[in-house]
């Protein structure tokens, strides 16, 4: 609640996750000693960086860990939070009527009764803070945080998701005065501003200001909506003209707040806007939101070399399709996006459910917001292939497969049949996709693999392997060997210079 000030001696913009995490021990310890406005306020803001953090990072990597800290903190900061809301409503009281006032009194009296039960549950919240538990965190948080480096393109993908999710929530604010609307983009523009502070401290150095201002702005309408709801529920029974009075005050306060935030996010000079255009677009939105997936294929991937080897290899088919025109889906830009993502992120599922990792896995991208850049169905195609890249081949009797279009059929079967056939060729020893190529012969293609061993067992999984992609390509697709290119080797330095040397005394 209200306006949040920054902890002394602190630049919250320059400190990572492990600054935080010191933060909440040390800050605890003042809370226990002496549980005044500032030490609950530092305090708050500390636990809340470590959530904050959590549950951006939660996001690109479900590991157990970002619960169980969000988990740990949770009491302590509910409990706060309570005796931080009290404190607040108790100064709003004061500046906001004179001393007689019968209203304020009773405002006073209700607030001083509540803030010493509350700060009697604070400390008790505080006592039991399982500080081991939370160093014992601290040690395996920091090492996950650091996949998402500051400044990264993970870091800005990130912030874009956080500042599209709290523009929704703006416009949805603006069409009503009802607080609850009101309320819930406070938390989205707190998240987009922690986001930035965190991951993008360039950005968070020009920005922070005006994001601060906008919270301060929201926060102070959240406040102005609580206390009207106290009056009702505690001083229904004081003097109508002192409560008409309140009623009043509050509503002028209310609204000189959200004019300002109207002034401050609406036309030309909107700060939306402004926030908007200093992050990724075109091309560097792509890559952005390409990175963002990839930390989330290497905190969830068990065997990152492989699933590394089989994206080298279903890129490389997929190119080679599209240079010899096979087809429509080797034809799309999109569908070499959803590739790309699909061949990166093949290999999640097995620590969702090791039982049945590719439905686990469409089930996790299924419930992920799409990423920035990325269309509803492009990003369902994606959950798809990931979900068809081994085992059943899709059919129309599966619902969710049922449910796309034909031509979104087709994708699924051609994408999920190059990813397919690129696992198998791992399987066959093909680790390198130099000197792989397709050709497009009268009735057939033809992909040609240095190196593939001529076997009986070979030539069993390559025919399961491409079934799905040979279907899909509606004409045979012939896998066959070629020779490997002979390794050109050099000779050392040392031995050249010789080489030199006597032939030049040769010609002599």
């Amino acid at each position: 609640m209200g306006t949040e000030t920054t902890v002394a001696g602190a630049r919250p913009e320059y400190r990572g996750l492990a600054y935080w995490m010191e933060r909440v021990l040390k800050e605890s310890g003042k809370v226990q000693a002496s549980p005044d406005v500032d030490a609950v306020h530092d305090l708050r803001v500390a636990i809340r960086r470590c959530r904050s953090v959590a549950g951006v990072m939660e996001e690109v990597d479900p590991d157990p860990s970002w619960v169980e800290m969000r988990k740990l903190g949770r009491k302590l900061f509910r409990q706060l939070g309570e005796l931080r809301d009290t404190q607040v409503l108790e100064e709003w009281a004061r500046n906001l009527s004179s001393d007689s006032d019968p209203v304020r009194l009773r405002l006073l009296a209700t607030f001083d009764g509540r803030e010493k039960e509350m700060r009697d549950a604070a400390l008790k919240a505080a006592a039991k803070f399982d500080q081991k538990a939370w160093r014992k965190l601290e040690r395996t948080m920091q090492s996950r945080a650091r996949r998402v480096p500051p400044e990264s393109l993970a870091a800005e993908c990130l912030a874009i998701e956080r500042l599209d999710a709290a523009r929704e929530l703006h416009a949805a604010a603006l069409r009503t005065e009802r607080p609850k609307p009101w309320h819930a983009l406070r938390i989205g523009v707190k998240r987009f501003r922690y986001t930035v502070e965190g991951l993008l401290p360039a950005r968070y150095e020009m920005w922070g200001d005006n994001l601060k201002r906008l919270q301060d702005l929201l926060g102070d309408v959240h406040d102005l909506d609580v206390l009207a709801e106290t009056i009702q529920q505690v001083a229904s029974a004081e003097p109508e003209e002192s409560r008409t009075g309140w009623k009043e005050r509050l509503v002028s306060e209310r609204h000189a707040r959200i004019e300002t935030y109207r002034q401050l996010t609406l036309g030309k000079t909107s700060l939306w806007h402004e926030w908007r255009q200093g992050l990724a677009n075109g091309e560097k939105l792509e890559a952005a939101a390409h990175a963002r997936l990839r930390v989330t294929a290497r905190a969830m991937d068990g065997n990152p070399g492989r699933t590394a080897q089989v994206a080298r290899l279903s890129m490389r088919l997929f190119d080679s399709f599209a240079r010899v025109h096979a087809g429509e889906v080797f034809e799309d830009k999109d569908l070499r996006k959803v590739m790309r993502a699909a061949s990166r992120l093949h290999g999640i599922g097995v620590v969702l459910d090791a039982e049945s990792p590719a439905k686990a896995a469409r089930k996790f991208l299924r419930e992920t917001r799409v990423v920035p850049g990325w269309s509803e169905m492009h990003w369902a195609l994606l959950a798809e292939v990931v979900r068809y890249h081994r085992g059943g081949e899709p059919k129309a009797k599966h619902k969710t497969f049922a449910r796309l279009a034909e031509k979104e059929q087709a994708a699924v079967r051609g994408l999920a049949g190059v990813l397919r056939l690129a696992r198998v060729l791992r399987k066959c020893g093909i680790e390198s996709t130099v000197g792989m190529r397709v050709e497009k012969s009268v009735d057939a293609l033809i992909v040609r693999v240095p190196g593939l061993e001529d076997s009986e067992l070979i030539a069993v999984r390559l025919a399961a392997g491409k079934h799905l992609l040979e279907s899909s390509l509606g004409r045979p697709l012939i896998v066959k060997t070629v020779p490997m290119a002979p390794k050109l080797v050099e000779l050392p330095k040392m031995e050249e210079d010789s080489e030199r040397v006597r032939t030049a005394a040769a010609s002599d």
